[in-house]
């Protein structure tokens, strides 16, 4: 039963199972709502706070099985687990276990770094790895996650003494909320997009304690604000004086700040950089692993030199990953 990676995202041949979809298929895995991981599918399998997200972005959906961190469940022939993946609140990975014991792993987007406001990763371990490649480039190190936070802290503090406006620019889900703890635990007060908003009270609706005013076209002089990126919102331009700064993993790259209309990037991602994305790696223990997305060809270099059999998915390639196939219309065996 081959994984195929197809126009519409990757597929489990021979199953309705597909991971991550990018349109509208009969069954799909989402690991995460972001936005270029969802879509409205006949049959969603995600967590519950994925599937609250996904509901507030898309409307209501058609059918949704959601499933608890960790608690297995059958689909067919195959025994699905779903696992932390770190990245924004209810993202996780998928653990599928063949009849005859084969384990394929999907990570979907994750990061090793332990965020305040997503439930740390674990490693799935596994026989084959499927994983994202984002930041699979060896020029990809993030310092010190708390280090990057006590500098934006000090940027947003050296504004305000000035009477200047400190504003980030970060996506409206994960990164937002992530920068609001931060800034909450350094005793700063936050003032967000309505956008942003919205989100953060799924997230304080699933317990995740962060604190925010919803912008009313006003910033008080004590608040940092925190808008989504490239700055469009027109009440934003109205605000003066302010400094900008986006929290991206391309802060590594010179021309970051300048591509989102901010004055300066610090180096605050989601996703696993490559030194993260090599442990994980080996540490699932897989036989074979297979990259997707961002630099897979240089990820899955850099792995074969770590000695691992790894290799990036294209467009021709079919993974064979369970050695024989069923029935396309498999019996859906879900509890």
């Amino acid at each position: 039963m081959p994984v195929e990676l197809k126009r519409g995202g990757l597929h489990v041949t021979g199953t309705p199972l597909w991971l991550d979809a990018r349109r509208k298929s009969e069954l799909s895995f989402v690991s995460h709502a972001h936005s270029d991981h969802i879509a409205r599918h006949q049959r969603t399998i995600a967590t519950e706070a994925t599937s609250r997200l996904m509901a507030h972005r898309l409307g209501p959906l058609e059918s949704v099985l959601t499933a608890p961190y960790r608690k297995r469940f059958t689909l067919g022939a195959l025994e699905l687990e779903l696992l932390p993946a770190g990245h924004v609140l209810g993202s996780a990975q998928l653990k599928v276990t063949r009849d005859d014991g084969h384990r394929l792993a999907y990570t979907g987007d994750f990061t090793l770094d332990r965020l305040a406001t997503a439930e740390p990763a674990v490693t799935a371990e596994c026989d084959t790895l499927v994983m994202e490649a984002t930041f699979g480039s060896p020029r990809f190190r993030f310092p010190a996650r708390a280090q990057v936070f006590d500098e934006v802290e000090a940027w947003a503090r050296r504004a305000l003494s000035r009477g200047v406006h400190p504003i980030l620019y970060a996506y409206s889900l994960g990164k937002s909320q992530e920068a609001i703890a931060q800034l909450n635990a350094r005793g700063l007060k936050v003032c967000v997009h309505p956008s942003i908003f919205a989100v953060t009270e799924i997230y304080r609706a699933f317990g995740v304690a962060v604190e925010a005013r919803e912008f009313d076209g006003t910033l008080q002089p004590d608040e940092v604000g925190v808008f989504p990126p490239f700055g469009k919102s027109p009440a934003l331009k109205r605000l003066t004086p302010k400094v900008t700064a986006v929290l991206t993993g391309w802060a590594i790259e010179p021309w970051a700040a300048r591509r989102s209309g901010a004055d300066v990037a610090f180096p605050i991602s989601d996703h696993a950089d490559f030194p993260s994305l090599l442990r994980y790696a080996k540490a699932t223990g897989a036989r074979e692993v297979v990259t997707v997305h961002g630099f897979a060809e240089e990820l899955a270099a850099a792995l074969r030199k770590e000695g691992v059999f790894a290799r990036a998915a294209t467009q021709a390639v079919q993974l064979e990953l369970f050695g024989r196939s069923s029935p396309a219309q498999t019996e859906l065996g879900l509890r």
